[in-house]
């Protein structure tokens, strides 16, 4: 995984396990989804806040590394707060 990509596993509502992926272009941060090793990347056009907590996570652990600037946590939970504005989003 090249530098500004985040992997992680989850289970859909169906039941079946996906492989999701976040890269930050240009300033944004798109989710990819794909059910198999070789099957082919495909955009999650509304990912869930599940999604974006675990794209919060990654990039909180690799902050300390060098790898994001803080700033990065603070453009990812201003985006949660915009896309769940019921939601209760820690500063």
């Amino acid at each position: 995984m090249a530098k500004g990509e985040i992997g992680w596993k989850s289970v859909n509502e169906d039941g079946i396990k996906l492989q999701k992926n976040a890269k930050l272009f240009g300033g944004e941060w798109k989710i990819y989804e794909r059910e198999k090793r070789f099957d082919t990347w495909e955009e999650n056009p509304s990912p869930s806040l599940e999604d974006w907590k675990e794209l919060l996570d990654g990039v909180q652990r690799r902050i300390p590394r060098g790898l994001f600037p803080p700033l990065e946590e603070t453009k990812i939970k201003r985006r949660m707060r915009e896309l769940f504005p019921d939601e209760d989003i820690e500063d």
